[in-house]
């Protein structure tokens, strides 16, 4: 439950208003989805990784019995905590969700779903949940080494947790292992196949490291945070070199190889969904790989672009006159209902990343020369980046589930299938509109909280 259902932002805001009067029902299905599911994932994404570096402070004070790497520990846990609450808040609303807005979907593929879900619940997050109590006061009664063991635990749940929940997104793009009755429900008849997916390892891979970006930077930039204000040098430092390093090594793993071998899986099993996401309307030998550029739906192009011949071609095929498909190839009827939203996040999230591994890049070359904890302008750099990897995650999500519109399960399933015919325009635009407010009092209970923790410092936290 940790990060609970982030695979189903299927529904997000692929909603090119024109197609939807405003009394639709479908259209606020799917933006109640579309906001609940994108502040969700606003806190799993932290917690993942943060749970990884947690378990690096606390193997190092094991192995130099530094009292700074446990008091690390200790103050990355508090904010752990916090954020583990928001999400379980926040992901709970999502599950009744597939019983109220989205009933048809549950029951005609919860023969499917239902089977990593279940488990994710019954096994990842009462793993998580469970040791995270012991790793937050237990440390006295536990010992170090046992303590440790909790907060192992707890990073091998998180882990767990995207593990099959990804699973079940991935069956979602590419079917597999299964059987449709005639009753039209989807049934398993191939368990191991959910997890043996083409499209599933490399996705598992891409995300977890995308959710190290974040947390890499969110540590870093409180160091960095320190450094300039000249409190908590020590730690300040410290978190600086242990985001930059972490960042560094994660930026690194979200080009190459995870989100290479992702967007291969995409040109070979959505390839028009490829097309759209490149802006890429004619079939090209050599094709270009496009850096800026607008689309043009009505005259089938992009605009003012500027794109670097060939190197599409290579990155897809590794070579460098291979044919890649445009949208000219394809039915209308196939295409992504909203291209241009499409398009752009998918650009957005490579844009950031790119900025990311430069960023990094620079801050490692001055960590190695001793000269990062004073150079203000690249501590400010890694200060005001903190929030973009938040959006880098995001736009990479709705990149996935923009490019499989229509469909809720790929040429299987369309979305306008799985919602629930009962439930009205009016009784989801009231239930959306207190999810906003609710939300804007949590995000702000949440910032106040977690800055109070910054406030104090490590330091105050001592055991």
């Amino acid at each position: 439950m940790l990060n609970m259902l982030h695979f189903s932002s299927l529904y997000t805001l692929n909603l090119p208003l024109k197609k939807y009067q405003m009394d639709d029902a479908l259209f606020y299905d799917r933006m109640q989805f579309a906001f609940t599911i994108t502040f969700h994932y606003l806190f799993p994404q932290l917690t993942m990784g943060l749970s990884l570096i947690i378990i690096y402070f606390k193997g190092k004070f094991l192995k130099t019995q530094l009292d700074k790497y446990n008091d690390a520990a200790h103050f990355w846990m508090k904010i752990f905590a916090i954020n583990f609450a928001m999400g379980v808040v926040t992901g709970i609303p999502m599950e009744f969700q597939f019983g109220t807005n989205w009933a048809k979907f549950s029951e005609l593929t919860g023969g499917i779903i239902g089977q990593t879900l279940a488990m994710e619940g019954m096994f990842s997050f009462f793993l998580e949940s469970s040791f995270l109590g012991l790793f937050l006061f237990g440390e006295k009664l536990l010992g170090h080494k046992l303590h440790f063991l909790t907060g192992f635990l707890v990073f091998l749940g998180s882990w767990a947790s995207g593990y099959l929940i990804i699973a079940t997104h991935s069956w979602m793009q590419y079917p597999v292992g299964y059987e449709i009755l005639e009753n039209g429900k989807f049934v398993l008849t191939n368990f191991s196949a959910l997890f043996s997916n083409p499209w599933f390892l490399p996705s598992y891979l891409h995300n977890q490291a995308a959710s190290m970006v974040t947390s890499s930077f969110v540590v870093a930039g409180i160091g960095a945070f320190y450094v300039l204000n000249k409190k908590h040098l020590e730690f300040g430092k410290l978190f600086l070199k242990t985001g930059v390093v972490f960042g560094l090594i994660s930026s690194i793993l979200v080009a190459v190889p995870t989100g290479d071998l992702v967007a291969k899986n995409v040109a070979k099993y959505q390839p028009v969904s490829f097309a759209a996401m490149e802006g890429l309307f004619d079939t090209e030998e050599g094709a270009e790989i496009v850096l800026i550029g607008q689309p043009n739906i009505k005259e089938k192009r992009l605009d003012n672009k500027i794109a670097v011949p060939n190197i599409l071609s290579f990155l897809t095929y590794n070579n460098w006159n291979a044919e890649v498909k445009g949208l000219n190839e394809f039915d209308e009827s196939l295409y992504p209902t909203n291209i241009p939203g499409l398009y752009y996040a998918y650009h957005i999230m490579v844009g950031l990343g790119t900025v990311f591994i430069g960023v990094l890049l620079i801050a490692s070359f001055l960590l190695y020369y001793k000269k990062l904890y004073v150079k203000k302008w690249i501590l400010w750099s890694i200060l005001f980046l903190i929030p973009f990897p938040y959006i880098a995650n995001i736009t990479g999500w709705y990149t996935a589930e923009l490019g499989r519109q229509p469909w809720l399960v790929y040429n299987l399933l369309k979305v306008s299938e799985g919602a629930s015919p009962t439930v009205s325009a009016g009784n989801t635009l009231f239930t959306l509109l207190g999810f906003i407010g609710l939300y804007l009092l949590l995000g702000m209970l949440f910032l106040i909280l977690v800055g109070k923790i910054i406030y104090k410092g490590p330091n105050t936290l001592k055991a």
